[in-house]
């Protein structure tokens, strides 16, 4: 009989190890590395070391033929609807991550009310908090009226067990896959093998039955959902619930979906009552804005198929420092130095004496390079102490020559700015047709300098008028 091996696997970042080391190789994370048998880790089968039996031919078939639309379950509130791209859908497994205290429960509470109000069958089941937790939220959001059915337990088969009594759940939440554990692994909860054991049993149940499973992960001090990244691959669709502790509005971030978008955002608003939707986040991120600041200009940006317009806000202070600072919230720090560089290079304009600072409004964050241009307009607004129109959008991306390239969907933004009362917009050069829409005035520059000389030759125009 062959002696069952033993190996070291990283509860980080999931690498596995042949033997103990105090700092993991892959991550550099230190006392991570946990024994555990190859009978039930990580490369074992679901069943252990069992005797391997032959191959069962499948059917196989052609790309062409027949589609179906995946059969959805809509929940009713808009904004999860949009982000899971129109509902949740029939035998798929959704995983959902967030900050500790983001309202992940929350929402999930309020899912759960609207489709058990629809006629579906949803079963809540919580490893983290007791039944009694779980009615004291489902009160304070008024659900508690709504037929979820509850249960406080973290063994798969014993979950398994009590849900194939009765009807088939249109929807099971698992809050969270953390806290689970399975027979088939001998290793403590929450470990990389149990994670991913009991998410592959809780998948295979979504796929065998039609039932539509969401997982709840806990998040990493980096952002990432903990456990190994393969449950990620697993699952059909990644949810990301973003938020600042100091800002009201949440935002759901689609990473992954196999059913629809991806990049695409439901944007909440936290209260006493639980999560209201937002409808129109761009009045949500522009705020109240000050006409008369210099260093401050208004983004049109794109999440998914949502054009979203947020203001950026710039900062330029002469430092005493010999290495000025560059402090970035919401954007990419070293996209900020490849403006000021750019900036520098090519349109004089100095920022090495100066301390600059980049703040995204309303604790946003922005990932397309459509915001360059922006980015730009709000650093020479704030140099040169001139106030940018206050009815005016930009959007467009700054290559390392200065040149000013297109961007994608600029109708779409600049129909959004038109029905938030933008009446002019700075883009890139249109290479197809022109722009059109309500904003009256469109300035196209080729090159960052044009809009540096816009923007400085407006003290002159002031001064005229």
């Amino acid at each position: 009989m062959a002696k069952a091996r033993t190996q070291f696997i990283c509860q980080n970042c999931g690498t596995v190890h042949t033997r103990w080391a105090g700092k993991c190789d892959s991550c550099g994370e230190w006392n991570t590395l946990i024994e555990e048998g190859t009978s039930s880790g990580i490369g074992g089968g679901p069943m252990g070391l069992k005797s391997s039996r032959k191959g069962r031919a499948v059917t196989l078939t052609t790309l062409s033929g027949e589609i179906e639309e995946a059969p959805r379950i809509v929940t009713g509130i808009s904004e999860l609807d949009r982000a899971t791209g129109g509902g949740f859908v029939r035998g798929s497994a959704l995983l959902i991550g967030g900050d500790p205290g983001i309202g992940k429960s929350t929402l999930l509470t309020q899912a759960a009310a609207a489709l058990a109000q629809r006629g579906n069958r949803v079963v809540y089941v919580s490893g983290e908090e007791a039944v009694a937790q779980i009615r004291l939220r489902a009160l304070r959001l008024g659900a508690a009226h709504t037929p979820v059915e509850l249960a406080a337990e973290t063994n798969v088969e014993d979950i398994l067990a009590t849900i194939a009594d009765g009807k088939r759940p249109d929807l099971l939440i698992l809050d969270s896959i953390q806290t689970l554990w399975t027979d088939m692994a001998d290793s403590a909860p929450g470990t990389v093998t149990q994670v991913r054991a009991a998410s592959q049993a809780m998948i295979r149940y979504a796929k065998s039955t039609g039932a539509a499973v969401v997982l709840v992960g806990h998040v990493t001090k980096e952002g990432q959902i903990a456990g190994p990244r393969v449950v990620e691959h697993m699952v059909d669709g990644v949810l990301y619930f973003e938020g600042e502790g100091g800002h009201h509005f949440r935002i759901l971030r689609t990473v992954k979906n196999r059913f629809g978008p991806t990049d695409e955002i439901g944007v909440f608003e936290m209260s006493d009552k639980g999560l209201r939707e937002v409808a129109n986040p761009s009045e949500l991120f522009l705020g109240e804005r000050s006409a008369a600041a210099p260093g401050a200009a208004v983004f049109a940006g794109m999440e998914g198929t949502r054009p979203v317009l947020v203001e950026i806000q710039a900062l330029v202070a002469p430092s005493p420092l010999g290495t000025p600072r560059r402090a970035v919230v919401g954007w990419d720090s070293s996209r900020l130095s490849m403006i000021l560089a750019v900036l520098e290079a090519h349109c004089g304009v100095r920022f090495s004496q100066h301390d600059v600072y980049l703040n995204v409004a309303g604790g946003y964050r922005i990932s397309e390079p459509a915001a360059d241009l922006a980015v730009a307009a709000a650093l020479v607004s704030s140099l040169t102490g001139l106030a940018l129109p206050s009815d005016c959008v930009y959007f467009g991306e700054i290559s390392l020559s200065g040149a000013i390239r297109p961007v994608a969907h600029a109708q779409q933004r600049l129909k959004e700015a038109e029905k938030l009362g933008f009446a002019r917009a700075v883009l890139p050069p249109s290479s197809g047709d022109e722009p059109g829409g309500g904003v009256r005035e469109n300035f196209q520059p080729s090159t960052l300098s044009e809009l540096v000389a816009r923007i400085a030759g407006s003290r002159a125009r002031d001064a005229d008028g």
